[in-house]
Formats: C-alpha cells, structure tokens, sequence
C-alpha cells in the first residue's frame, strides 16, 4: 500500500473540516448530520471516519484549529516596537477577516461553538483550554509592556487581556445577527480606546 504523505494528510483533513464548516454554517451543528458533511466533502464515509470518529470530533477541531491560529497572531505580534503597535497589530489580525463574507462564516460559527459548549462538556474543555492559552499569552504580553512603563501598571494584566478578548467575541457576537455591523468604525473605536491607555503611561 502507497504511504501517504503528511501533505496528504493534512490537504485531506483541511477538505473535511472546510466540508464541516459549510454544513454547519448552513444548517446548525444539530441540523447537520455526518451523512450530510460527506456528501459535501465529496469523499467517502470511510475516508471521513478514519479522520474522525464523529462529528463532535469535527467541532473540537474547528476549535482547536482556530485557537491555534488566534496563538500564532499574538505571538506574531509581539514583535512590534511598542505596547500600543502590538495590540493595534492584534486588533487588525482579529477583525481584519471580519469585513469579508469568508471572513464572517468561519466566526459565526464560534458563536454555536460557544453554545455548544455550555452543554458539552468535551467540547467545554477544548474552548476553554484555547481561550485560556490565548489569554495567558495576552496577559505575558501585558505584563512585558507595564514593565517597560507602556502600560498601567495598576491593571491586572488578565483582567485587562479579558476586557481586551471580549472586545473581540463581544463584535462576533453582534455580527452574527448583525451582517451589517461596521468592522471600520469598530475598529477605530479600538484604535482610540488603545491611544488612550497607553497615552496614560507616556505623560
């Protein structure tokens, strides 16, 4: 038998989840059966299944796959040269998708993720084992910036990392029923909100 590579793999792994995200963007995860994704996907059952064994495995890899990315940003953004530029830098790697169809579907999916969760509890422990990686790295990041004097120092860097995630699922959340909501203008108000904190530490 031909070994398959990891390219392979993964191409054919990606194909399944992208499969996944469409029905379940269409027809809920509950209204979407595995039967469905197949058909979908264009593959086989058997091709699927030895993926995944069901379809709650899908959705904790649309979790885990999304909270992976949100971790690369933030490390990725740490490399700009003050507190301000990075969490500026962050705010655009979050919300740049989000003015763009493609970019809203993946989300509107976090907002039946999260529902999903409240009564899963696998599912429970994938998202918060991702939001809590993420805000860990947020809060390191805080902390590296009030030490330099960028930020207030008196804030608590995890409840400002968690003011700072909620900003993010907060517009999520409304653009799921909101496909008008202005990503521009959310963003501007962020820009401010950020000018303002960190102008605090630079009088």
């Amino acid at each position: 038998m031909p070994k398959v590579s990891q390219a392979h793999v993964a191409a054919r792994r990606q194909q399944i989840l992208e499969a996944a995200m469409a029905c379940f963007a269409r027809e809920g995860f509950h209204g979407t059966t595995m039967q469905d994704i197949v058909r979908q996907s264009g593959l086989s059952p058997g091709a699927i299944y030895s993926y995944f064994k069901s379809k709650e495995a899908i959705i904790a890899a649309i979790a885990d796959e999304r909270h992976a990315r949100e971790r690369v940003m933030i490390q990725a953004a740490r490399t700009q040269s003050s507190a301000e530029a990075t969490l500026r830098a962050l705010a655009r790697a979050f919300f740049g998708t989000l003015g763009e169809a493609e970019g809203r579907t993946p989300r509107r999916l976090n907002v039946q993720i999260w529902a999903e969760a409240l009564c899963n509890p696998p599912l429970h422990r994938t998202v918060r084992t991702g939001i809590d990686e993420s805000r860990a790295l947020l809060a390191a990041l805080i902390v590296e910036a009030q030490g330099r004097g960028e930020l207030p120092r008196h804030l608590a860097p995890d409840a400002l990392a968690r003011v700072m995630i909620a900003l993010f699922q907060g517009f999520v959340l409304q653009q799921a029923w909101d496909d008008q909501a202005d990503v521009g203008s959310y963003m501007e108000v962020i820009d401010t909100l950020l000018h303002g904190l960190t102008r605090v530490q630079r009088r």
